[in-house]
Order: C-alpha cells, then structure tokens, then sequence
C-alpha cells in the first residue's frame, strides 16, 4: 500500500499513476463545503456533481468515499488557493491536510491546481447570469467551482500527457 505522501503528486507523475479511460473527482475544499465535480472516463468534460455541507472530517471522508465507489473514481484534483504573489494561504494549508487525510482513507492519486479566486469568479457569473437568491448561489457556487478546478486540471494533465 502506498504512503499517502506518495498519493500527492505533480501532473506529469499523475498521469503516470492514472490514464484515461479513467474518472476524476474535483475538488473544491472549502471551511464549511465541498464542492465536488465528475470527469468523463476520457478528460475531456467536468460536470458540477454536488456540494457537501461539511461536517466532522470522519463524515465527510465517509462521504467522499462513497461518492468514489459510486463512480469507480481513479484520482482526483484538488484546488489549492494561493495568493496574489503565488504564496500558500491560510486556507491552502487547511486544504493540503485535507488531501492528506483524503489520500490516506481514500487511495487515489491526487493533484492540486491553483484555484485563485475560482469561487469568487463562479459566484460573480452567477450574480450576473441569472437573479438567483444568495441562498440558492451558496448551493451552486462550490460544485461549479469544482467544475471549474476540475476542467483546469484535465487541460493541466492533456498538457502533461504530450511531453
């Protein structure tokens, strides 16, 4: 079994330990969700899937889990937040533990792709695309934020795949 250390790992080794056809599961980490989006078996589309209140770390492992089982998942991509000069943030530590703990109940590969203002961006989209309550944006702001880690993540792997 391999160290969950081992398990976090750049693109190009990534796409050593995993190839199409083959599912990934995004990941947008954040204090009181997780948004979380679904590749296709071939990378090249992301669909928003859901937002997990989060709970206690435990659950929500639980949860994730699942949601592997259910769509014999290969790996995932994570979001990692990192600030205007490219420095790791507060919440970008938080994020690294979680993908430990992650890794560790869940083997799978696992790689981060900066998601510098992905859910402010989302959020902004959806201000300006539809007149949506604010309840209903905090439902749909995570998940397409995942979507949209996930879809950085596929170009950053087929970039990594032609080298």
């Amino acid at each position: 079994m391999r160290v969950a250390a081992d398990l976090i790992v750049p693109a190009q080794r990534f796409r050593d330990l995993v190839r199409p056809p083959a599912r990934l599961l995004g990941l947008d980490v954040g204090r009181r969700r997780i948004g979380l989006a679904i590749s296709d078996p071939d990378w090249r589309v992301a669909t928003a899937l859901e937002t997990l209140r989060r709970t206690r770390l435990k659950a929500d492992l639980e949860a994730i889990a699942a949601i592997v089982a259910e769509w014999a998942v290969a790996g995932f991509v994570c979001g990692l937040p990192v600030d205007e000069d490219g420095r790791l943030t507060r919440q970008a530590q938080a994020v690294r533990q979680f993908a430990r703990d992650l890794v560790a109940a869940v083997p799978r590969p696992l790689v981060f792709v900066d998601e510098t203002l992905t859910s402010a961006d989302t959020e902004e989209e959806l201000i300006r695309a539809a007149d949506l309550s604010r309840a209903r944006r905090a439902a749909l702001v995570d998940k397409l934020a995942a979507q949209r880690i996930l879809e950085s993540g596929l170009r950053l792997l087929q970039r990594s795949g032609r080298k």
